[in-house]
């Protein structure tokens, strides 16, 4: 049987980590977020970012435990039952894909003001565009990650160094809705930190995963915070919250503000890698959940089939793609933003659950990657990971109906 080819490493990892995260979240919501976090939205990055890693620790743990990139599906079916490990497993499936749909459509619209086609047609094109990565190998897809990465990285590093001469000019803790606004922008903008447990959908295509993939987790949301945090600062500094808020591409104005020229367009270049990133990644993952699934016998065994010469799963590749373009025509990212974060604190909650539950079920490996700080078998991380997420459901419910 024609197994998948382990090609990935620390680095290469961690940046697929860092290419996700740093996606089409920061560059499209920080605007939608600062109307409610104000100049403290910073602050909602950090929250999010902890709440992040409380859960990505569990994950890293839990990916040394089983063997396959069945992932959620894997921890709740063993922890609970199959069938709610099946919900979940396809609940992330379809986050994933959906996720990729709604920034294709981010994509276009920055897309069409470069070259004027139609608003769907561009956003089905980058689809089947990025889908050719995604067919013809792990190792193209992960350089086309890492080229997008270096250049959204470097976006950003431009938007924190144009802000340093700002520092000070604005109060950073001035929030228009208090202290609860700040909270309901950290449920929004958790969904800019969405990619961190994807890593272990590609446990069979990573070397020694027991090992790197906990690493790549807890080094790709700590880089991300940093970045986060300093690029929130530089943004209300330059322009403020209000006009923040005001504008569909955020970070394109702090630039166009503090530079002029032609410094906002080249963010919208920018971008558009960043956007382009956001849905190969989420493409990747999705067709490697399929496959892992249908591993498990959960989902019909053509999903296994992989490809003899590129050793990539096609029937799931095909899959993922047919239905992002169904889904296409869905285009408010902050809304689906918030369903998807939803979805995944629900999520996050029984994936935390189950390794509190499964410290009790099964016994520890030597080796193996172990949650810090607990009290005898109990992960403590896990219980706040749980709590917080429960936490944040209420809090983007709140928002909703607020």
């Amino acid at each position: 049987m024609v197994k998948l080819k382990r090609e990935l490493n620390l680095f290469q990892l961690t940046v697929i980590s860092v290419g996700i995260i740093l996606g089409a979240g920061i560059y499209a919501l920080i605007g939608v977020a600062a109307e409610t976090g104000g100049n403290a939205i910073w602050l909602s990055f950090l929250i999010s970012a902890i709440i992040a890693l409380f859960t990505g620790l569990s994950y890293a743990e839990l990916s040394a435990m089983f063997k396959g990139n069945a992932g959620e599906y894997d921890y709740i079916s063993k922890a609970m039952n199959k069938k709610l490990g099946l919900f979940i497993g396809l609940s992330v499936i379809f986050v994933a894909i959906i996720t990729s749909a709604t920034v294709a459509l981010g994509f276009a619209g920055y897309f069409t003001t470069i070259i004027p086609i139609p608003y769907i047609i561009a956003a089905i094109l980058v689809i089947i565009f990025l889908t050719i990565f995604n067919m013809i190998g792990i190792k193209q897809a992960t350089l086309f990650n890492i080229i997008a990465t270096v250049v959204e990285f470097v976006g950003l590093i431009l938007i924190i160094l144009i802000g340093f001469k700002y520092i000070g000019t604005v109060n950073l803790f001035e929030m228009p809705q208090g202290l609860s606004g700040v909270f309901v922008s950290a449920g929004l903008v958790f969904f800019a930190y969405i990619g961190f447990e994807s890593l272990v959908k590609l446990k069979e295509e990573t070397k020694n995963p027991d090992k790197t993939i906990p690493k790549a987790i807890i080094l790709s949301v700590i880089i991300t915070t940093i970045l986060y945090i300093l690029v929130a600062v530089s943004a209300v500094s330059v322009v403020g919250w209000q006009a923040l808020s005001q504008s569909a591409a955020p970070l394109a104005l702090v630039a166009q503000t503090a530079l002029g020229g032609m410094s906002g367009q080249i963010l919208v270049i920018i971008a558009l890698f960043s956007t382009a990133n956001t849905i190969l990644i989420g493409l990747v993952t999705a067709s490697r959940q399929i496959y892992g699934i249908a591993k498990e016998k959960a989902l019909p065994q053509i999903f296994t089939k992989i490809h003899e010469r590129t050793r990539t799963p096609l029937i799931a590749v095909y899959a993922s793609t047919a239905v992002a373009i169904l889904f296409v025509l869905i285009g408010d990212i902050a809304f689906v933003a918030n369903l998807t974060n939803l979805l995944l604190f629900f999520t996050f909650g029984l994936v935390n659950l189950s390794l509190i539950i499964l410290r009790y079920k099964t016994k520890p490996k030597k080796g193996k990657f172990r949650c810090p700080v607990n009290i005898g078998r109990f992960p403590l991380i896990s219980l706040l990971g749980m709590i917080s997420s429960v936490v944040m459901i209420g809090v983007i419910l709140w928002g909703f109906f607020a």
